[in-house]
């Protein structure tokens, strides 16, 4: 394939992934706003979660969301920056820098948006006053760890790896947003919600950054 070729393709999947996430968060938001069907299936959820947690797994998921928290998240894109840095990967470094904490402030911004008030019980497991729709957990965890599959994706040879990589990052997010309706911290449109704007941001971000990359090494090769 020719670099042009390449150019295209990476160009025409980020905007895929890109337009497919933004479509699927704007149905849950229009789900979500207007009370239809998909909110009768978030009580159900968190009902049934609410009346039938039981240990360990209770203290495993707030371990998991504990850790997912702006103070562990913080942590997590600092030891992923050092180690890009000792790489000299500066133009995944810059992807760190525009992707995890703007999305994370993103997130912030689209809660004030919407506003929902989150799950309410009468003896809940965790207690918490902002808002629920999109979760802010879920988002920052696919955020990371989509950002961290992309990289090693790209950076190891052979397909077992890629693969290993791509799981147990898929894995993470999920448990990531798993803990949070389990611990009725949040509904399921809420994390389903997070997921996919945050794609869509993370689309947006790496594709931004790898058109510059792009370009600018065709500039080198040309002069």
């Amino acid at each position: 394939m020719t670099p042009g070729g390449q150019f295209g393709l990476h160009l025409t999947l980020g905007v895929l992934i890109m337009v497919i996430s933004v479509s699927v968060f704007g149905h849950l938001a229009d789900e979500v706003t207007d009370q239809d069907a998909i909110t009768v299936l978030d009580l159900q959820i968190a009902n049934w979660f609410n009346a039938n947690h039981v240990e360990p797994y209770t203290s495993c998921m707030l371990f998991i969301s504990f850790v997912h928290k702006v103070g562990g998240m913080l942590v997590l894109v600092a030891v992923f920056g050092y180690v890009l840095w000792r790489r000299g990967q500066r133009y995944w470094l810059l992807a760190l820098g525009v992707t995890v904490l703007p999305g994370m402030m993103l997130n912030v911004l689209l809660k004030q948006v919407f506003q929902r008030s989150r799950p309410y019980f009468d003896e809940p497991l965790v207690t918490l006053t902002t808002y629920s729709f999109p979760s802010g957990h879920t988002a920052a965890a696919t955020l990371f760890y989509g950002l961290l599959a992309c990289y090693i994706m790209i950076a190891c040879k052979g397909w077992s790896v890629r693969l290993a990589t791509a799981l147990c990052c898929l894995l993470m997010i999920f448990l990531v947003a798993f803990s949070r309706v389990y611990l009725g911290a949040h509904y399921l449109s809420d994390v389903l919600a997070a997921m996919a704007s945050s794609a869509a941001w993370l689309a947006i971000c790496i594709t931004a950054i790898s058109t510059l990359r792009r370009r600018r090494e065709a500039r080198s090769l040309a002069a």
